[in-house]
């Protein structure tokens, strides 16, 4: 099939494109610049991450083996670091040995190295 250029040009005139005004500039927007921790809860298989600029993360205790494994009374022995960035469990203070980076559960997926 082949189109002429008489048939481009009528098709051409057949589009009406639409402008809308933009209601806020991007300046107008508030977006996260970094992830602070607020407050640390477990339920049931999930560990809920509140930030400070009001994002909520839920994430399923399985993702996180040593929690995953450990009793709710040794997940609640936990510390928040002082940059608010990271959840750590002190092999000295309970019985599992890990941290959590908050930024590890924001960014993108990824393949880890087999």
């Amino acid at each position: 099939m082949t189109i002429s250029v008489e048939q481009v040009r009528q098709s051409d005139e057949q589009i009406e494109v639409k402008r809308f005004k933009v209601q806020h500039p991007v300046s107008a927007y508030t977006l996260p610049t970094e992830a602070k921790i607020h407050e640390v809860w477990f339920e049931n298989e999930r560990i809920h991450i509140e930030l400070m600029d009001g994002r909520a993360l839920s994430i399923p205790l399985w993702w996180i083996p040593t929690v995953h494994e450990a009793p709710p009374e040794e997940r609640a022995k936990y510390a928040i670091n002082r940059s608010r960035t990271m959840i750590i469990w002190d092999p000295n203070q309970c019985a599992i040995n890990d941290e959590l980076r908050i930024a590890d559960y924001l960014g993108p997926c990824r393949q880890l190295p087999e």
